[in-house]
C-alpha cells in the first residue's frame, strides 16, 4: 500500500487552478442576485462581482471530502472590509458562502451558486 493510499479522504489537499464557474450571488431571500464568475488561478480566488467593490483576489486552500473539494478564501476592500468565503466543488458546480466582516465581526452573508461550462 503507498503512501497516498493511507492518506485520509479529508486530509488530502486538490488545486482548483484554472477552473472558472459562472453563476449568481444571492441574498436570502432573493431569487435573483448579482452574475459572478468564480475564478482560481496560481492559488488564487477571485469573485468577478466583488470587482466593483474593490475586493481583490485571495490566497485559496482546498481539502478533499468524498467526492467533493473543499475551499476556503479570504478577499479584502479598502473601503468595505474583509469576505470569507467558503464552500465546496462537486463535478462541475460550485456552491459557496460568503461572510461580510467589518472590524472583525460579520455583518452579512451571501451565497454563490455556480456552475463549470
Amino acid at each position: 500500500m503507498t503512501a497516498a493510499a493511507k492518506t485520509p479522504a479529508a486530509t488530502q489537499s486538490a488545486t482548483l487552478d484554472g477552473r472558472r464557474f459562472h453563476g449568481v450571488v444571492l441574498e436570502a431571500g432573493k431569487t435573483e442576485g448579482d452574475a459572478d464568475t468564480i475564478t482560481f488561478a496560481g492559488g488564487r480566488f477571485r469573485s468577478s462581482a466583488c470587482d466593483r467593490y474593490g475586493y481583490g483576489d485571495g490566497a485559496y486552500t482546498t481539502r478533499v471530502d468524498g467526492d467533493c473539494v473543499r475551499f476556503e478564501a479570504e478577499t479584502e476592500s479598502a473601503q468595505y472590509g474583509r469576505l470569507r468565503w467558503s464552500g465546496t466543488v462537486a463535478g462541475k458546480r460550485l456552491d459557496g458562502t460568503l461572510t461580510m466582516l467589518r472590524d472583525g465581526q460579520a455583518v452579512g452573508q451571501k451565497w454563490v451558486l455556480a456552475g463549470e461550462r
